[in-house]
């Protein structure tokens, strides 16, 4: 994925300086400008920018993965930005339409892979914009100026578009894939493959369908019954089948490094630790995985701890003030992020790449569904195990697999054996069946598997279900409650005033804080 950011960010600014957009993201229309740009240079714009949130970004920290333990790099809290100060993704989403509009321009038949991908793009971005704000402008978005003012879609409105859309897609995929269409261009993540994309667009199906289940009785969204169909027919629905499925983000040096990297991990080295969220889960089942992210705590191996003890990893809570935060990380207290792993190249080629919709998340979803009975002919076991299997692979653990284990500063401390077989052989990991602990273990070990990949989906599960336990206290601020929800963007407010209005007062009696109860929740 050795592509030039810089030139493909250029790119889209062109094409939405051209296309025109909402008020509150007018731009001034340069006639100097081209008036056409290849679909597939835009197709790699909205790949490019499905990009963001994942490894060590903010959504990871807020996901309760990683913490800063000192003021200067950023607090804990969750009543600040990015909840309180978002924005929207209709800026991708025009470049999307813009992409069809060139497909066709170009020549393409109506159905053509960049009309099939444009409804998974429409379905991905409207989803996750609904995920953060609850209601938001569907049917009449993305008209630019011919309606700078677009009313607000209920959220059951959101989702029967963003279900449609995706059935659609699978079905136009479908029909290319037969037809053997190989006009596709510009896929930086599954080298222009179309059976690769209907499995990623199943997978996202089922993802979906999941954050549905408060609202699974629900007879327009059928959401049971589109389950069961996509599991029941995998000729007409193809799932992933490994990792070697997934949609990931793969970095490199030249144009994408990443996230942390020998230089900049220098500044943070001290200054951030594992959040006791994950390692507590984690050292508790006695998991493999802990050894991969985390350093052992200084203070427990000054104690006579030793590097395999699962004790000697100690997480930092976010519920904390900084204050003890900080005297506690200086003194060796809390446990390190793995420095030899995530910080030891440029290139990222230490780590594992970064998931955006992958093969293991997949697996626990398809086992949740079973365990609340929406398919009746599944083993949620099975699923369950596979995708305990496909994390632990992913992150590079196997039977008699060797660990590096290294300090903050990347010296070597030894090395660990590990056993997925007797990981797996544990009382407390063995499925203990379609009850609510067997879901709790389904969602325990989904929540482990989203480490620094999948965006928010580790917030986003949590707040559904309550798993894992987040830890709050006066170091995540809003009263020590997590956050529902994110603010809609303070243009909405004065570019569309009156739809705005209406939205917040129909959802959130008029109040839009991050405190208000979505439909999505209730």
């Amino acid at each position: 994925m050795k592509f030039n950011i810089i030139k493909i960010k250029t790119v889209a600014l062109v094409v939405l300086i051209m296309s025109g957009c909402k008020n509150y993201d007018t731009l001034v229309v340069n006639p100097n400008l081209p008036t056409s740009v290849p679909a597939s240079l835009l197709f790699t714009s909205a790949l490019n920018d499905m990009g963001s949130d994942l490894a060590w970004t903010s959504a990871q920290e807020f996901n309760q993965f990683y913490i800063s333990t000192y003021t200067y790099y950023g607090t804990n809290n969750y009543d600040q930005a990015p909840f309180t100060n978002s924005s929207l993704n209709y800026l991708t989403l025009e470049n999307v339409v813009r992409m069809e509009a060139e497909a066709k321009k170009a020549g393409a038949a109506d159905i053509n892979p960049y009309a099939a991908l444009g409804k998974f793009f429409r379905a991905y971005y409207f989803n996750l914009m609904s995920q953060k704000f609850g209601d938001i402008p569907v049917a009449d978005a993305l008209e630019g100026q011919l309606n700078p003012t677009p009313k607000y879609d209920t959220q059951k409105e959101v989702y029967v578009q963003v279900l449609q859309w995706l059935d659609d897609s699978n079905t136009m995929l479908g029909q290319l894939i037969t037809n053997k269409d190989a006009s596709l261009a510009g896929d930086i993540y599954l080298n222009n493959n179309l059976a690769s994309w209907q499995k990623v667009v199943n997978a996202f199906t089922l993802r979906v369908l999941i954050s549905l289940s408060h609202q699974s009785g629900d007879t327009d969204l059928d959401i049971k019954q589109k389950f069961s169909a996509i599991l029941s027919n995998p000729t007409k629905y193809p799932l992933m089948a490994d990792n070697s499925d997934n949609l990931k983000f793969v970095y490199n040096a030249a144009f994408n490094p990443y996230p942390k990297t020998p230089g900049n991990y220098l500044q943070t080295n001290t200054r951030e630790n594992i959040s006791a969220t994950i390692l507590n889960l984690t050292t508790a089942l006695n998991d493999p995985r802990t050894y991969v992210i985390a350093t052992p705590a200084p203070a427990q191996l000054n104690a006579g701890k030793t590097i395999s003890d699962f004790a000697a990893y100690v997480g930092a809570s976010p519920g904390d003030d900084m204050s003890t935060l900080g005297i506690n990380s200086q003194a060796g207290v809390y446990s390190f992020e793995n420095a030899l792993r995530y910080a030891s190249t440029n290139d990222g080629s230490n780590a594992e790449p970064a998931i955006i919709i992958g093969y293991p998340e997949m697996c626990f979803n398809i086992a949740e569904g079973i365990n609340l009975g929406w398919f009746a002919a599944g083993d949620a076991a099975t699923w369950y195990v596979n995708g305990i299997t496909a994390s632990m692979n992913f992150l590079g653990i196997k039977d008699n697999a060797v660990v590096t284990i290294a300090d903050k500063s990347q010296n070597v401390l030894g090395t660990v054996t590990v056993s997925l077989t007797n990981y797996l052989a544990q009382t407390s990991v063995q499925y203990q069946g379609n009850n609510t602990a067997g879901l709790n273990q389904i969602l325990t070990q989904k929540y482990i598997a989203f480490w620094q990949n999948s965006g928010w989906e580790a917030f986003f599960n949590q707040r559904r279900t309550g798993m894992p336990a987040f830890l709050t206290g006066a170091g995540t601020g809003n009263n020590q409650k997590l956050p529902l929800r994110w603010q809609y963007p303070f243009s909405e407010a004065s570019a569309n005033a009156a739809n705005y209005k209406a939205a917040v007062q129909s959802q959130y009696s008029g109040v839009d804080n991050i405190n208000g109860k979505m439909w999505l929740l209730q």
